[in-house]
């Protein structure tokens, strides 16, 4: 049987954002609700997302790999919906996907909506922790 918690298991799994393969998608936070609808002879999984950014180029291939790995599962039927209000925010990314994203070298931001006092001189280096950093790409990774 299908349950939200088997499909988000699944996505913890298989979905990962094309850019920043190291981490999954749920863990990056922008997957924001998934429901289940089981009425019927066919299931029904609605997938709910929320990009990263306004315009993310990985958006629709993330949406695509989303739906296939519903689909391979065993899933009749897969709606995946983009969410952009309230906008991403790193503070959703989780606490395993910032080691995640450590380990691949990438600095996750300081959550910023939970700490308004948070500057970039919060930020540490990934490789060697020091903390006399600098914003070198405002979007995207730099590894």
């Amino acid at each position: 049987m299908v349950t939200a918690e088997s499909v988000l298991e699944l996505l913890e799994i298989l979905g990962t954002d094309p850019e920043i393969p190291s981490v999954s998608i749920r863990d990056l936070g922008i997957v924001r609700s998934v429901e289940v609808d089981a009425a019927g002879s066919d299931t029904q999984v609605t997938v709910t997302l929320s990009p990263t950014y306004s315009g993310c180029p990985a958006t629709r291939v993330i949406e695509a790999d989303v739906r296939d790995t519903i689909k391979r599962a065993g899933v009749g039927k897969v709606v995946v919906r983009q969410q952009l209000n309230p906008p991403w925010t790193t503070d959703w990314i989780t606490e395993s996907g910032r080691r995640c994203l450590r380990e691949a070298g990438i600095t996750p931001p300081a959550c910023w909506a939970s700490h308004p006092a948070a500057s970039e001189a919060d930020v540490e280096c990934p490789r060697c922790g020091s903390r006399d950093t600098r914003l070198i790409a405002g979007f995207g990774s730099t590894p």
